[in-house]
């Protein structure tokens, strides 16, 4: 396996952004996209995403084989329930790691959970998503979406071994049409893919972000 590069390693966070000021844009329910209720908690946020990111998604079903949609889990994250989450899960490691040191909490952590400065999802420019069938069944794709790297024993990342056949090949084609779209996946959790944050552009080579955190009310 290549070497995965985590959201707490000091590269990610060095990439500079130029926000280019995108708005949100929220998913269509009645368009291709299929959108699950799992993360809706009183507000629409969860079904946003910068413009450009909606588009590409949109392209990348138009990637996936006859009968097969995409289910979106979440997009946009408020800033403040970012940093819950994060919070949250690295209290918990600590919890279960008393002698480990703060620094290796943090990085433990992002695996799950991105640092909230840096976090795709604060910038509108990740999803959490999967596959289902065209009656809206979700697959398999051998772990449930945001099962931490414990209680999957690290079944969540992308490239894991002791996966069914099955399960791989869905994955598969979830990543091919992905990334043809233009997305990069985060290798911890298969279903996390973005664009234009951070951790894209230091994957993809380019000099620097195109959103930083953004506040849902950019939503016009």
């Amino acid at each position: 396996m290549s070497e995965i590069i985590l959201m707490a390693d000091p590269r990610v966070a060095a990439v500079p952004v130029r926000e280019c000021g995108e708005p949100l844009a929220g998913i269509r329910t009645d368009g291709s996209l299929l959108v699950d209720s799992r993360k809706e908690d009183g507000s629409t946020a969860f079904r946003h995403l910068r413009r450009n990111v909606l588009q590409r998604l949109l392209e990348a079903q138009e990637q996936l084989p006859e009968g097969l949609r995409l289910l979106v889990i979440e997009g946009y994250r408020p800033p403040g329930l970012q940093r819950r989450y994060f919070e949250d899960y690295a209290a918990a490691l600590r919890a279960e790691h008393p002698a480990w040191p703060d620094e290796r909490i943090r990085s433990a952590a992002s695996r799950f959970v991105s640092p909230p400065e840096i976090a795709p999802h604060s910038a509108g420019a990740a999803v959490d998503l999967t596959l289902a069938d065209a009656e809206g069944r979700e697959l398999d794709l051998g772990t449930p979406v945001n099962a931490t790297p414990e209680e999957s024993e690290g079944a969540c990342y992308t490239d894991a071994d002791g996966i069914g056949e099955q399960a791989r090949t869905h994955r598969r084609l979830l990543g091919q049409a992905l990334t043809t779209a233009g997305f990069v996946n985060y290798p911890t959790e298969w279903w996390h893919w973005s664009f234009g944050d951070r951790y894209w552009a230091l994957v993809t080579g380019a000099a620097c972000a195109r959103y930083g955190t953004c506040a849902y009310d950019a939503v016009r």
